[in-house]
């Protein structure tokens, strides 16, 4: 498209209906032109198996698949540098929260990270306790990831400096916590 075009930006048909949730969540993907400042600014760039700028040409694109069991989405740190860097004001972070939700609503996470497990439960010990409670989270953690010994060195030191209570801090307002994880799933969130 030449820049005296009038036409607008298109995108592939069958990413349409994906684009159109995507773009709800801040990222209108067909305004991306590939410049690469998304990904030349991202922290984790290096770690991700389709990198930033590419997120947003699979979208336009319409390789959902690709997207939804991708590493990428969960190893996003959400800090916002690719909104910051990009020209068309895109947010790769908006996408992968996206395509986080609609990959774990298909069933197609990518099975090695373990994001989705820590997820669940730091929102669980929210839920329940009104605060983070690290020790619970760790332990729960462990047994379901059956990751035992990773970290395990750091244990003790946490434990000394205080960084670990051994009990949970329960913060008042149960039911307003609860009102608010159920408005949130029935907005269409994965809240549990």
């Amino acid at each position: 498209m030449s820049a005296t075009s009038s036409t607008p930006l298109t995108i592939a048909p069958l990413a349409a209906g994906i684009a159109r949730e995507l773009n709800e969540a801040g990222a209108a993907t067909a305004a991306c032109y590939q410049c690469r400042k998304c990904t030349n600014g991202c922290p984790v760039a290096e770690r991700a198996d389709v990198p930033p700028h590419q997120i947003a040409r699979l979208v336009q694109l319409g390789q959902l698949d690709t997207l939804l069991t991708s590493k990428a989405i969960w190893e996003c740190l959400s800090c916002q540098t690719c909104a910051t860097r990009c020209p068309q004001k895109i947010s790769v972070a908006a996408l992968s929260d996206a395509l986080r939700r609609m990959s774990r609503a298909q069933k197609k996470n990518d099975t090695a990270t373990t994001v989705p497990v820590f997820n669940d439960i730091f929102l669980g010990t929210v839920k329940r306790f009104g605060r983070m409670y690290e020790m619970g989270l760790m332990g729960a953690f462990k047994l379901r990831t059956r990751r035992f010994m990773d970290d395990v060195a750091k244990f003790p030191m946490m434990l000394l400096k205080g960084k670990l209570a051994l009990l949970p801090h329960v913060v008042r307002g149960a039911d307003g916590r609860r009102r608010l994880f159920r408005f949130t799933r029935e907005a269409g969130g994965k809240l549990r």
